[in-house]
């Protein structure tokens, strides 16, 4: 809807800070202090800025690399990695980073549908330099990280332009910085399009609303993979001069993180319910001292009401949940320690992930768009400036993505009176059984108090008869010994007999994706594999 007497007037620039301009303070202000830490190395923040400078003078003067071009990273956590993200923000081109554990084939769709201009890759994936060699004729050179036979190492090309500098490039406030690749849950993953402009909110709201006071005496410990949630996260570190710890090893060593948290004093860490989980089941956990921790950040999936209690009881007050996609940089709703409860009481407000980030509104919506009353389930909506610029190159999929200027989460979800959000699942993940709609969250918080049970996952599966069923796939914990007929009989009386599963698996480990979430995708893909379900279609 258009107002007639809108006041319209022409910004005179839309001119916005480059993010590499981040870098640049730290390292003016803090040049002597540690900015990095990865095994025995440690860059201080004057290393730091003197490695970026030299490969983004190699990037613009020996590969052509200009404003807009697309880089493409497929690398494990490294400093080359946190290097090339500012290095492209520097030259004002496109930072492309890979979930690393992708197949070299799904790595060369990434290149091809980026349209990159140029890779940065690990030694460790040959096959994935050839294959997007194979797939993007627009890729014109490739790095290797380390010595490698199918490109120039990265460090070498640092080492030869070591010195040198060229001008942060202008960029405007929807210049794109990033392409942040969906995790494809369904159809081939999606760029979406972050910017300079959006950013720089993002940087500033996760200061505000996740790790308040933050300054350069702080240390972050690194877990989860730079591609995603945990790259913006280290970002918002070298905004504030923070330094960035990241493992020394590829396969995440619970020991070894409480290790570094001990050493460097960390006292903030981006991570999943999963891993949070594991870190503090771990039985050593009371030998390492982890007093430093003021703020222990969870985002990416819920996490299950028994599992909050004991992290806090082991941790204390210590644990931020955010709510967000990618699409809006984890930027949709935050729970402080302050809104952490152990006790179930109505100031608790049991399963909710928050309340609105500053400066961002949501709205839950029906099915043609209009905003429901407090109480009411339907889809979690939001607008506001951490919202992305859309998807590159995908007109289809940003119709479907926005309406009326609200961005479409895909999540379901309530809110409260009082503004507290409560996310019932994924649209995706909710069944119709017997005509009455049934969300797996639901079920999944109250198979998982059974105390032989660690996790579990529930999905809608066809029936003849009541359209859809539950099926819940469980790990139990060691040494026990759980029935199918067992759980449901434990299960009756705690929720009405339609939401029960009709069927109960089985197995030792739950798959997970390369973020540590439990993903759906991959147990169904499992479940087709043994034989439990049928391939659709």
């Amino acid at each position: 809807m258009t107002h007639k007497n809108r006041l319209v007037i022409e910004p005179m620039s839309k001119r916005v800070m480059n993010l590499c301009g981040f870098l640049v303070q730290s390292a003016r202000r803090f040049p002597d202090e540690t900015a990095l830490v990865w095994g025995e190395q440690t860059w201080t923040w004057a290393d730091m800025l003197r490695r970026v400078n030299a490969m983004a003078a190699a990037l613009q003067e020996d590969f052509g690399v200009v404003v807009g071009d697309r880089i493409l990273v497929q690398s494990q956590n490294c400093n080359q990695m946190f290097e090339s993200m500012l290095a492209c923000f520097r030259l004002g081109a496109v930072w492309v980073p890979t979930n690393f554990r992708q197949t070299a084939d799904e790595v060369a769709y990434l290149a091809e549908a980026s349209g990159a201009k140029g890779m940065i890759c690990g030694h460790q994936f040959p096959d994935h330099a050839q294959a997007c060699r194979r797939a993007s004729p627009d890729l014109r050179f490739v790095l290797a990280i380390g010595k490698a036979g199918f490109g120039e190492d990265y460090d070498a090309v640092i080492d030869r332009f070591n010195g040198r500098s060229v001008t942060m490039a202008a960029v405007e406030h929807d210049d794109p910085c990033w392409f942040f690749f969906t995790s494809g849950t369904t159809g081939r993953p999606k760029a979406a399009v972050l910017t300079h402009g959006q950013m720089g909110f993002v940087v500033t709201n996760h200061l505000c609303d996740l790790m308040p006071g933050t300054t350069h005496l702080d240390a972050s410990l690194v877990v989860a993979p730079l591609s995603h949630g945990a790259g913006i996260h280290q970002l918002t570190q070298v905004a504030r001069g923070a330094k960035t710890i990241l493992l020394p090893t590829e396969k995440f060593d619970i020991e070894e993180a409480w290790r570094l948290i001990e050493k460097w004093h960390v006292s903030n860490m981006f991570t999943v319910p999963t891993i949070l989980k594991m870190l503090t089941e771990h039985p050593r956990l009371d030998r390492r001292d982890r007093s430093s921790l003021r703020y222990v950040i969870y985002a990416g999936a819920p996490m299950y009401r028994i599992d909050q209690v004991r992290i806090l009881k082991t941790l204390g007050p210590v644990i931020v949940q955010y709510f967000g996609l990618g699409e809006v940089t984890g930027n949709i709703t935050v729970l402080p320690p302050t809104e952490h409860h152990l006790d179930d009481g109505p100031e608790a407000r049991v399963g909710t992930c928050g309340y609105a980030r500053t400066g961002m509104q949501i709205s839950i919506q029906d099915d043609a768009g209009n905003e429901l009353p407090p109480g009411t389930t339907g889809e979690i909506c939001v607008i506001g400036p951490a919202v992305f610029a859309g998807y590159y190159n995908n007109p289809e999929a940003n119709a479907k993505a926005f309406r009326h200027g609200w961005f479409r989460t895909g999540d379901l979800g309530h809110m409260d009176a009082a503004g507290f959000l409560f996310i019932t699942g994924r649209s995706s993940d909710m069944y119709i059984s017997g005509g009455s709609n049934v969300y797996p969250l639901e079920i999944e918080e109250k198979i998982l108090t059974h105390p032989d049970i660690s996790e579990v996952a529930v999905l809608g599966i066809p029936d003849p008869v009541w359209g859809e069923v539950g099926l819940a796939v469980c790990v139990v914990r060691p040494d026990t010994d759980l029935q199918p007929e067992a759980v449901m009989a434990w299960l009756d009386g705690k929720m009405a007999r339609y939401k029960i599963p009709k069927r109960f698996v089985f197995w030792p480990e739950m798959p997970k994706s390369a973020y540590g979430k439990i993903a759906k995708k991959l147990i169904r893909e499992e479940l087709i594999k043994r034989n439990e379900i049928d391939s659709p279609g």
